[in-house]
């Protein structure tokens, strides 16, 4: 697929110190600036703060903005020949278009998210050797205790793996995301929610019907469970207000899950073991019903999960949180 990845997102906050320092105990590593505000070595970007994960580089810079919000999003693709059929499908959709070098920029008006193409690398990830375990008839790991239990270091998130988004119009946005800009659909929540993908992951974004547009949540990778419980343990830890729900695995992807909440308000998810999908031919999409469709296992989610705490407060374009 000429789509590979996200690369970027461009969060707005109006407590940017205070949501800095949350991404900073998450795990996410600081990135170097040049004078002109960018990560060294790339083209200049807003100011702010910039995280980067282990395997993607600067993939969060954090500004202010009245609201929180999700203002950009980065999608890579491997040649400007990419560019050229995004541009012209956007176009046919009645999507103004910004073109510029090795960029093509548009507005999705359902979420009111800035989605940025541009030419990137992919990513290049150490593949992590699975933990040996213990099964009926299967006795891997002998006379010894479990890996995971032996861990010290800090967590550290591989890539930034999806992001979910809010939208007053999602079927136009379904629509901006897979007819403009090449996302394939994986599975959808009938009348409610499509998960799509620009990569071989299970979904990329996540688009789901909403009273305003917003930043439901990001979701990073960790290489497995144990990480998923140990980077959620040491964050609840320093704050336990953090937690918002999980541990658990959800059904639509598959993937184990613990979901935590910046000051800021937005949720940020720990994952491991999403669904891959490389050969479009052997995956059927599904289209499910009802919020169990969300999880397999772990408690169910908290009904700020579903309709988080400052809804109303975005819908009315009151401030989320104090100035820094």
């Amino acid at each position: 697929m000429p789509l590979h990845r996200l690369t970027q997102i461009l969060m707005g906050v109006p407590n940017v110190e205070r949501t800095a320092a949350y991404y900073r105990d998450f795990g996410l590593t600081p990135s170097a600036l040049t004078d002109s505000g960018g990560p060294t070595g790339t083209a200049p970007r807003a100011e702010g703060h910039g995280f980067a994960t282990a395997d993607g580089g600067e993939q969060l810079r954090i500004v202010h903005a009245p609201r929180r919000r999700l203002m950009e999003l980065g999608v890579g693709v491997d040649d400007p020949d990419d560019l050229d059929r995004v541009a012209a499908s956007l176009a046919r959709l009645g999507v103004p278009v910004d073109r510029g070098a090795g960029v093509v920029a548009a507005v999705d008006p359902g979420t009111d998210v800035r989605v940025r193409v541009e030419l990137a690398p992919r990513y290049e990830q150490t593949a992590t050797p699975p933990p040996p375990s213990n099964a009926p008839g299967h006795e891997a790991r002998l006379h010894r205790r479990a890996p995971g239990l032996l861990r010290e270091g800090p967590v550290r998130p591989r890539k930034l793996g999806h992001v979910v988004l809010g939208s007053t119009d999602q079927e136009f946005s379904q629509r901006f995301f897979q007819e403009g800009l090449g996302f394939k659909v994986s599975d959808t929540v009938k009348g409610l929610a499509a998960f799509m993908r620009c990569s071989s992951d299970h979904h990329n974004v996540l688009v789901q019907q909403a009273p305003v547009a917003f930043l439901h949540h990001t979701s990073w990778q960790v290489d497995d469970v144990d990480e998923v419980g140990r980077g959620a343990t040491a964050m609840l830890e320093a704050d336990p207000g953090r937690h918002t729900w999980g541990p658990g695995r959800h059904f639509i992807g598959s993937n184990f899950f613990w979901y935590l909440k910046d000051p800021a308000g937005t949720f940020s998810e720990y994952y491991a073991d999403l669904d891959c999908i490389v050969d479009d031919a052997l995956w059927t999409p599904g289209d499910w019903e009802g919020a169990r469709s969300l999880w397999a296992w772990g408690p169910p989610p908290p009904p700020s999960f579903l309709a988080p705490d400052d809804l109303a407060d975005l819908m009315t374009g009151a401030h989320a949180g104090p100035a820094k």
